[in-house]
């Protein structure tokens, strides 16, 4: 495992000890009314790219309680979803604790629906199903779940079904609800120069408390009796920011929950990225390794609660940081490959035998024989589950 080189932004201030706040189930009436100034509709479009290619997410996940959340016995509602075409991340409101729920009850159903949806839209060809775009996918599998919570979600898809000029021209659409972030990084001045921000999406959050953000819920009526499902769906269609921007070979996104960028500025993000992921010494792409993604993850994590360990670090909402449960998923773009088409075969393989297992932690495997000759190392690297 790769060492985390950064150095913190720090300040002379006396310590302070970070904040552990719970995050506030917000009622469907307030949010309903704010909706519309949340909206976001952008196309990030780029005529530079002429590849007539297929191209893919290679991605990992890692996510961690915070230490202090953990000593409380706090359960970590945050869940995440790595696949070779759909990455996301939920982060459940912690006080549904509260009310006698599981807060990771709705995120893990939630996330779940969406891989089935983009496992029958966005790899087999031939389906009757027709990918409409992310919050499309996004209302269909909310009407999938049944699970009463609330949540953050954050979505990104990889579309290969765009055309421009009759040439394929793959596009990530990112549609988010709630206050988890994503930025994508380009090298913009050549493989062997430095990655650049090309994207960053917004926090979503109500009079830009840390502790209210938008949501997607399901309550009973006696927890919130104005709560309809019709009004959830209306939060996607109206409160969701959407970002479809050209993708490229070797660009990288960084998902993470509020706990990450609540305590590291987009800066050392970057820097991060940087040092972990080095600039190629030819002018050829090399795609990183799996290793390497799942270091840059875990390292992004490592940091942020460093930060928010009771210090006087500075961060983006204050000296001393919050402490919070963080997730993140790491994903280059890189060409279509064989784990592509694996994972969507171990998928489909494992949700027709027992699809409730794939509710099990991300380190249970989908079922494959270890003595298969013939299986290569892409479609080994594909049989890990997805959601954890």
């Amino acid at each position: 495992m790769a060492p985390c080189p950064v150095d913190v932004l720090r300040s002379n201030e006396v310590p302070v000890s970070a904040q552990s706040l719970p995050t506030f189930l917000v009622a469907t009436g307030e949010q309903q009314e704010l909706l519309d100034q949340f909206q976001r509709r952008r196309l990030h479009f780029s005529e530079g790219y002429h590849r007539n290619k297929a191209l893919c997410f290679s991605a990992r996940a890692f996510q961690k309680t915070h230490p202090s959340r953990d000593i409380q016995g706090k359960r970590d509602a945050d869940v995440t979803l790595a696949t070779p075409v759909l990455l996301g991340i939920c982060d459940g409101v912690s006080q549904i604790e509260d009310l006698g729920l599981d807060s990771s009850e709705l995120p893990r159903e939630l996330l779940q629906s969406c891989e089935n949806l983009a496992a029958s839209q966005l790899m087999q060809k031939g389906c009757s199903d027709s990918y409409q775009g992310p919050i499309s996918l996004l209302k269909e599998a909310y009407e999938d779940t049944s699970s009463l919570g609330s949540t953050s979600v954050l979505l990104a898809v990889m579309d290969n079904t765009t055309q421009i000029h009759g040439k394929l021209h793959p596009m990530v659409g990112v549609v988010t609800l709630g206050d988890c972030e994503l930025v994508m990084l380009r090298r913009t001045n050549g493989l062997q120069h430095p990655l650049q921000v090309v994207l960053h999406t917004e926090k979503q959050r109500i009079a830009g408390n840390k502790q209210t953000p938008l949501q997607l819920a399901r309550m009973d009526s006696e927890t919130d009796p104005d709560f309809e499902e019709e009004a959830a769906l209306d939060a996607i269609e109206r409160g969701t920011g959407l970002h479809c921007m050209s993708t490229n070979e070797g660009d990288v996104l960084i998902m993470g929950s509020d706990g990450l960028f609540d305590n590291l500025f987009l800066q050392e993000v970057v820097a991060i990225c940087n040092q972990l992921l080095q600039p190629s010494t030819t002018s050829s792409f090399s795609p990183a390794s799996s290793e390497q993604l799942e270091d840059l993850a875990r390292c992004l994590v490592q940091m942020a609660h460093t930060k928010s360990g009771g210090s006087a670090h500075a961060t983006p909402v204050g000296f001393g940081g919050k402490a919070d449960d963080t997730s993140v998923v790491v994903a280059e773009v890189v060409e279509w490959t064989p784990r592509c088409e694996s994972w969507a075969r171990c998928h489909r393989a494992k949700r027709k035998s027992n699809w409730m297992d794939m509710f099990s932690c991300a380190s249970s495997p989908c079922i494959q024989e270890e003595d298969s000759a013939n299986e290569s190392d892409d479609e080994r690297q594909a049989s890990s589950c997805t959601i954890s």
